[in-house]
């Protein structure tokens, strides 16, 4: 060959070359069109062409393989997209996934006028429509890896493959992450030569729906050279989840005589698969009803909804008519909306008639009986109704009234829960004598009120007739209790009163007796044939057996019948108060130091058994007869109280000073009590009170202190007993000696205040100086 057609052939081969690197320069792996739009027909007929889609991966497309969002479509292998049947829905949008050893890519078909199904297609492979296609430019090419779940043997099986381009000779491939080195492990790795990765055993969804990983190359020392690359594992559903209903029991309630088409409940179920997709969409059906009568088919579901209504007409829905007013529904969930290969779950639900009042209550006779002994009360004849209603329910139970025959209320009814029967009783004794005979009308009604076209009839009132029955009743006493009015003390024999007892059984003219029942004191008598009262001992005022100066007794009326019959009546005789007590004083012992310098000795107090004005103000004297006038002196404190105290030191010895106290009364009554004095050696805090050949009193207080106060303040402080300090503040209020008394009264207990020098003998001494 020439030099000069050699050089030619030479030029047009590199040409050729030129040309071929621009043409690999300029492929890109993938669609060509990446985003589609197509109105929303009809319906998709089957094996009907729809689009066709041109996918590269630039090296020849050997082994390309396509998967579509819906599982109602396939594309050809000359990339046509046909419909698998005849389908009138497929929601808005449509994704085509197409993949080869070498890239892959995703398409996006946009359905004008189409409805959602389950939310985006688009969010089962996590894909975004401007997501960034992998150019073999890159040096570590990655793409999502789409996986099914619940695959079968043999595992470990390849899912996809890393490219890297400018990967340097000797590097490898290295993949992290959950699922990888991560837990959970294992599941996922990669040839560190070719970037094939594999999956080592089956996926499921429903426990992990995507896997996030790394890829990287690395020297092979294990340094990092490029990445790390994220790496999308996402597992696609498959249908390996039956519906389960998690709701039940399911129990609804249907009022009988409902309209057709009363939605009665809803049962939903649960489909643990992907809800973007029909693996989840479920269908509702009635797969047995029981029992079957009178139509098998008493209720519809809504297939979608789970809504269950009345498919009957109301005449139907008759809960008295019903064999058994429940009924049991198998309900049968489908997934894949309803699709022969669907899986299924079911469920029992199970639907109660309830009664309306449709059924008023009747009596089961017009007329009753009743016979009752006068005087007796309670029930005395049970009333019987009949109601086709509900038991269970306010329908069948009664409510029974008294429309006639009452006016003294002397009978009330009331409904017997168990049996519905209505229980006429005597709440007010009846009188033969007033009336043998009573009738009354009973009407009956549900506590639930009738339907609008149902009414009370005839049958719901009835009759009652009541016999009274004449016994033999006791006398009654009248007034009932008796009073009188008596002076305590009066002579033996004096009458009281004559007591007055009748006998209701006024055609049996009957007599009378009398006779005492109760005399706790055994003071009075009785007539038994006229009934006169009066005192066989002196009634006292002061007696234990007189409460607030009434004394109570009771007495006997018997009459002769056969049996007799017998009465009680009660008298209450308020005693009025004679001065027949004599007062008395307290402390009738008194402690005292032989060297006190306060000579005070003791408060005394007095009390009368009396009533006023028998009682204060009191007199306190000392009986001169018997004690020199220069040692002693009582003092008057108030009408209740005077101050004993020396009028000079004794020596130690026991002395006894009579006290002589006389009362208010007219005439007036007077009481002499001897007041033990002690004069006792108070030395170094100690007190002696042993005295030979004199009376022993064993002493261990003296005085407490004592305020008053009766209109202006008036203030008392003893120290008492032996070296008591005794302040004393008295102030008189004058009136008019006919309406008002000259009187101080303490306001409390007395207080008596010691100082802190005296023995504490004597400073503690509650017992002497009390009130």
């Amino acid at each position: 060959m020439q030099p000069r057609t050699l050089l030619i052939l030479c030029l047009l081969l590199s040409q050729m070359l030129l040309v071929s690197s621009a043409d690999d320069l300029e492929c890109t792996p993938g669609f060509q069109q990446k985003v589609f739009h197509i109105e929303q027909p009809a319906e998709f007929i089957e094996d009907q062409s729809i689009l066709n889609l041109t996918f590269s991966d630039c090296k020849g497309n050997d082994k390309l393989r396509y998967e579509v969002s819906s599982p109602y479509f396939k594309v050809n292998s000359n990339g046509g997209l046909v419909a698998l049947k005849n389908v009138t829905a497929v929601g808005r949008t449509l994704f085509v996934h197409a993949r080869t050893p070498h890239a892959e890519d995703m398409a996006e078909l946009v359905v004008i006028g189409g409805r959602d199904i389950q939310g985006s297609l688009q969010d089962i492979f996590k894909f975004a429509r401007t997501s960034p296609v992998p150019r073999q430019k890159r040096s570590i090419v990655v793409s999502p890896i789409l996986i099914p779940e619940i695959q079968r043997q043999p595992f470990p099986r390849e899912v996809g493959k890393v490219v890297d381009s400018d990967r340097p000779e000797g590097s490898k491939f290295r993949l992290t992450g959950k699922g990888v080195d991560q837990e959970p492990k294992g599941i996922f790795r990669i040839n560190e030569n070719t970037g094939s990765v594999s999956v080592t055993r089956t996926l499921d969804r429903e426990t992990m729906a995507t896997y996030q990983l790394f890829v990287e190359t690395t020297d092979i020392s294990g340094k990092t050279l490029e990445g790390p690359v994220p790496l999308e594992i996402i597992v696609i559903d498959q249908n390996d989840n039956r519906p389960t209903f998690r709701e039940g029991p399911y129990v609804g309630h249907v009022m009988e005589g409902s309209p057709t088409g009363t939605t009665v409940m809803r049962v939903t179920a649960f489909d643990a698969d992907d809800p973007a997709t029909d693996n989840a969409v479920l269908r509702y059906n009635i797969r047995q009803q029981t029992p079957d009568k009178p139509s098998p088919n008493m209720f519809y579901i809504d297939p979608e909804k789970g809504d269950i209504v009345t498919v009957v007409s109301p005449a139907l829905l008759d809960r008295e008519t019903l064999e058994n007013p429940k009924y049991e529904l198998i309900i049968e969930a489908q997934d894949m909306a309803g699709l022969d290969v669907g899986l299924t779950g079911t469920a029992t639900a199970t639907i109660v008639i309830d009664d309306k009042n449709d059924h008023s209550p009747k009596f089961t006779k017009k007329e009753f009986q009743a016979t009752v002994e006068e005087g007796a009360v309670g029930v005395i004849v049970n009333l019987t109704v009949e109601d086709k209603d509900d038991p269970t329910t306010g329908a069948w139970r009664a409510a029974y009234t008294i429309i006639n025959g009452n006016p003294g209320q002397s009978f009330e009814i009331h409904t017997n829960p168990q049996t519905n029967e209505g229980m006429l009783s005597v709440i007010k004794p009846l009188d033969y004598e007033i009336s043998a005979f009573h009738t009354l009308l009973i009407k009956v009604e549900n506590e639930d009120p009738l339907v609008p076209d149902v009414s009370y009839g005839p049958s719901s009132t009835a009759t009652v007739h009541i016999t009274v029955l004449d016994v033999n009743e006791g006398p009654v006493f009248y007034p009932d209790p008796m009073m009188v009015t008596r002076q305590e003390n009066i002579s033996v024999g004096s009458v009281l009163l004559t007591l007055n007892a009748t006998d209701p059984d006024s055609l049996q003219h009957q007599t009378i007796r009398y006779s005492v029942y109760k005399d706790p004191a055994g003071w009075l008598n009785i007539n038994p044939i006229n009934g006169t009262v009066d005192t066989m001992a002196v009634l006292d005022r002061e007696s234990p057996f007189v409460h607030n100066s009434v004394y109570t007794a009771l007495f006997l009326a018997i009459d002769s019948g056969n049996p007799p019959a017998t009465g009680t009546g009660t008298l209450l005789i308020t005693l009025e108060d004679v001065n027949d007590n004599a007062p008395f004083i307290y402390p009738t012992v008194a402690e005292v130091c032989e060297d006190a310098k306060n000579l005070s000795v003791v408060i005394l107090g007095a009390s009368d058994k009396d009533l006023h004005p028998n009682t204060d103000p009191f007199k306190f004297e000392i009986h001169k007869q018997a004690v020199p006038d220069k040692v002693w002196k009582i003092s008057k404190i108030n009408n209740t109280h005077a101050l004993v105290s020396l009028l000079q030191n004794l020596n130690k010895a026991n002395y006894n000073l009579p006290v002589m106290v006389t009362d208010s009364g007219k005439p007036p009554m007077t009481n002499i009590t001897e007041l033990r004095v002690q004069v006792c050696s108070c030395k170094n805090s100690k007190v002696d009170c042993n005295t030979a050949g004199a009376l022993r009193v064993s002493l261990s207080s003296v005085l407490l202190s004592a305020l008053f106060s009766f209109a202006s303040f008036a203030y008392f402080l003893f120290a008492g007993c032996t070296h008591v300090l005794l302040l004393i503040q008295r102030r008189h209020v004058q009136a008019d000696t006919d309406t008002q008394r000259n009187t101080l009264e303490p306001s409390g207990p007395l207080q008596l205040q010691y100082p802190s020098q005296y023995p504490p003998k004597l400073r503690s001494s509650p017992g002497t100086c009390s009130k």
